[in-house]
């Protein structure tokens, strides 16, 4: 059993793969819904006014456009820019170009170096298997 403190409130919780407890995950998301109810009602609202008018932090707004839970609606309310070139994206961290280019690369880096037909031709076929382990005597 993997035990961590909380990044945020510095609670003591078992990892269960989030860097935030369970209380500050549901915060967040009680704070994502206010956000969005608010958007659903004024859409087309920039970012300190739905600050303003939740009581979410201009922060936590856009964590919540990074992640892509949210998506800037205007041209000209965008903020966010692709993390690897610097073009202006509306949500994520990535924009689509960077997002394909990088996907071409870690497959070809797990093919062996070369990119597969799939990724060309634009067909992917993702495929699962599993693998039994042996056991080390």
């Amino acid at each position: 059993m993997d035990v961590r403190n909380c990044s945020r409130c510095g609670m003591v919780y078992v990892y269960d793969g989030f860097k935030i407890c369970l209380r500050c995950r549901k915060s967040d998301e009680e704070d994502f819904k206010k956000v969005k109810g608010y958007l659903d009602e004024n859409p087309g609202a920039n970012i300190s006014e739905v600050s303003e008018e939740t009581g979410v932090s201009t922060k936590k707004i856009i964590e919540f456009l990074r992640q892509g839970r949210l998506e800037v609606a205007d041209e000209h309310n965008i903020i966010l820019t692709c993390e690897r070139c610097g073009t202006s994206i509306k949500t994520g961290r990535f924009c689509d170009k960077c997002t394909l280019e990088m996907q071409r690369e870690f497959k070809k880096s797990i093919g062996g170096g070369k990119e597969p037909d799939s990724i060309r031709s634009g067909k992917i076929k993702e495929r699962i298997r599993i693998t039994e382990r042996r056991k080390e005597k």
